[in-house]
């Protein structure tokens, strides 16, 4: 390897020997190799060092992204045969030197293209340098185009970003109408500013823009100076915010919807099949009875399809009927529906907007005979609790002037033993966020609407036996 490298240094050498007659440094670079091929006496001195071995094995591979993106450029500009003159700042054994470069591209006999790199000191001041220098190594994309958009310069970071690619100042976007409205807003001398979809090679990005009017220094005509920032990532990252934003208030108006709609239609459904319920107990004719059985039928064929209804958006609802959380612990042998001597003495508050709800609790309570007072509305219930003594209080949730949820929390910062009577919600909004709300407030148990005879007696009847442990919390895990 290192006889064949020798061989091709020599065979170079010998080609380009009456370069070292020349007082101008000039030497090869192998843009593909990342090192240096050749260089004359003067080029040598330049760079400082010794010999031209000692300058040839240094290794110059090491370029910053700004560097290669120049090469890149420089590369593709001079595979033609044209040359072009830049300005570099180099750095021979680490002191900067400003130069005037003229580069172009040269063939090896061994079919290889590399850069021919001529060289002249310039003198310069130093606060161009510094901004010549920032301005090839910043990370903003800055772009100058002609009066007809066509691109006039690119910085280094523009260069790499489109890979090279000259392309017109509207052929950067993905919509042609936001670039011509851009190039029009800074055409009449106002700083444009978007955020808009551009088009590279690695896909579609996007960037943040600012198009700004500026004279080109080499003819003079008005052009437009263009910088750029890729925000792709804040882009998108906003884009999934509003995406979440919109499925969480979408996921609130399902939650809200579903609360209604269980609500206003289980609540005539409670009516109906509880006293239908209510009917098959008492002593009436066969036929009415067998009327009494029909109706409950079908009270429950729409119950059904009611909560399939409901079910295709939440499964996670309490089961109507029959069983409260409270009750749902109770050992199916020991669980009876009609309440003891002790049981039947319990003082019950009824609190429903519905009167038909009131008068089916209260007829099914009086089964039992047990009487039970009632309320229409929060309020009045947290009023009936202030002026009364009860054992249990029955509450409804969806109540005008005062929901249950707040008579509730009301009750439970009474003063005294008012404070810590067990409160059941009697309610159809039972979907897993309405039962942690009521447990936060203190409510101790649920019964789902529709009610039936046997569920409502049994709540009376475990709450009514001194049960401490709240039911409830317990149920949903707080």
């Amino acid at each position: 390897m290192e006889s064949a490298a020798r061989e091709i240094s020599a065979s170079i050498a010998a080609r380009f020997s009456a370069w070292d007659l020349l007082r101008r440094p000039i030497w090869l670079f192998d843009p593909s190799a990342g090192m240096l091929l050749h260089a004359n006496p003067a080029a040598v001195a330049f760079w400082g060092a010794d010999t031209l071995d000692a300058l040839l094995a240094r290794d110059v591979s090491v370029l910053s992204p700004a560097v290669q993106a120049r090469i890149a450029r420089l590369v593709q500009v001079t595979a033609n045969g044209g040359s072009i003159k830049e300005t570099w700042t180099l750095y021979p054994n680490g002191s900067p030197v400003s130069t005037e470069a003229t580069i172009s591209t040269l063939a090896l006999d061994d079919g290889r293209s590399v850069l021919l790199i001529e060289a002249d000191r310039l003198e310069i001041d130093p606060e161009e340098v510094r901004a010549i220098e920032a301005l090839r190594h910043t990370t903003t994309l800055i772009s100058l185009f002609d009066p007809d958009g066509q691109p006039l310069f690119s910085n280094p970071a523009a260069f790499a970003v489109y890979a090279g690619q000259c392309r017109s100042f509207g052929e950067r976007f993905v919509c042609l109408a936001v670039a011509k409205e851009l190039w029009a807003r800074a055409l009449d001398g106002t700083t444009a500013i978007d955020v808009c979809e551009v088009k590279t090679p690695g896909g579609v990005r996007w960037h943040h823009m600012v198009v700004t009017p500026a004279l080109d220094p080499v003819t003079g005509q008005t052009g437009l100076l263009l910088t750029e920032h890729d925000v792709t990532v804040r882009v998108l990252a906003e884009q999934a915010r509003a995406v979440a934003e919109q499925k969480a208030v979408m996921a609130e108006a399902r939650q809200q919807f579903l609360s209604v709609m269980s609500h206003e239609l289980k609540t005539p459904l409670n009516a109906i099949l509880g006293f239908a319920e209510v009917m098959a107990h008492d002593s009436l004719p066969s036929r009415t009875l067998e009327q009494a059985s029909r109706i409950h039928e079908a009270g429950r064929r729409v119950l059904t399809l009611v909560e399939e209804m409901i079910a295709v958006s939440s499964q996670d609802v309490l089961e109507p009927g029959a069983e409260t959380l409270g009750a749902a612990s109770i050992a199916p042998e020991t669980a009876n529906p009609f309440l003891s001597g002790a049981e039947a003495s319990t003082r019950v508050l009824y609190v429903d907007d519905n009167e038909n709800n009131r008068t089916l609790v209260a007829t099914i309570l009086a089964t039992q005979g047990l009487s039970c007072t009632t309320a229409e509305d929060g309020l009045q219930g947290l009023e009936a609790v202030e002026q009364g003594d009860f054992d249990l209080i029955l509450m409804d949730i969806a109540m005008p002037v005062m929901d249950g949820v707040e008579a509730s929390r009301r009750i439970r910062a009474l003063p005294g033993a008012k404070s810590s009577v067990p409160i059941v919600a009697v309610t159809a909004n039972t979907l897993p966020e309405q039962l942690a709300s009521y447990a936060a407030v203190g409510i101790d148990d649920v019964l789902a609407k529709p009610i039936t005879m046997s569920g409502l007696l049994m709540a009376v009847s475990v709450w009514s036996g001194g049960r401490t442990k709240t039911a409830l919390t317990q149920a949903i895990g707080l």
